[in-house]
């Protein structure tokens, strides 16, 4: 699928779209990106759990596999995340509203999300990544970042998987703002934590190109500022 081919319309049953898994790897990378604007049709349960069955071969920490994924298609559980998702973007929105202030790029992003917030009952699916194991306090960012590096390897797995058979999905962690009600909608036990949703379905319109710096202008050798790669590989 090149990046201005349409999702796939007509039969979208998994052993329609089963094929599309096959994308080069590359291409499913440089093409990724955050859909947020999809349709409310039906997204086949196969194709779903392909992605989640890709997601599980993503490394974890000491392959301890302590992960669980959550589908919720229930109208009523997604309107209760919907809900949630509403109170913390109130907050959020109108703050990204204020800085991006002459940031064309960044108002067409905030508007892809004002989209999803305002549309979120209608998402098909939400597939929501769990850990499991006892809820700790992680005092350094090490600590955290070691605890839910068991997660997010899974995620963008799911990520690229979605992506090549033909999904928009994207990362979102908004409508998880408050843990206790995210646990009571879900009737999450206290040793699973929810860590973020990845909504789910098929795309409104085309894929397009992302737009990303170029690596020379994120790299650094040995220390930072020391910008030696220059323009090269960019």
């Amino acid at each position: 699928m090149t990046i201005n081919e349409r999702a796939p319309e007509g039969d979208r049953s998994f052993d329609a779209v089963r094929d599309r898994l096959s994308m080069p790897l590359v291409e499913a990378m440089e093409t990724q990106r955050a859909v947020r604007k999809v349709l409310p049709d039906e997204v086949d349960d196969a194709i779903v759990l392909r992605c989640i069955e890709l997601a599980l071969k993503a490394p974890t920490g000491s392959n301890g596999q302590n992960w669980e994924f959550i589908v919720v298609k229930d109208p009523e559980i997604k309107a209760e995340f919907a809900a949630q998702y509403r109170r913390a973007w109130r907050l959020y929105g109108s703050l990204g509203h204020r800085l991006a202030r002459g940031d064309e790029t960044m108002k067409k992003v905030l508007g892809a999300v004002q989209w999803q917030v305002d549309n979120f009952e209608q998402i098909p699916v939400l597939v929501v990544p769990c850990l499991v194991g006892p809820q700790r306090f992680y005092p350094g960012s090490l600590a955290r970042s070691s605890h839910y590096g068991s997660i997010y390897p899974s995620v963008q797995n799911l990520l690229l998987a979605a992506r090549a058979m033909g999904l928009g999905a994207s990362l979102i962690t908004l409508p998880l703002w408050s843990g206790y009600k995210a646990r009571k909608i879900l009737n999450l036990p206290a040793t699973v934590q929810p860590c973020c949703i990845v909504p789910m379905g098929w795309p409104r319109g085309r894929y397009g190109p992302t737009t990303r710096k170029p690596v020379s202008k994120v790299v650094h050798l040995d220390s930072y500022g020391n910008r030696a790669f220059g323009d090269s590989g960019a």
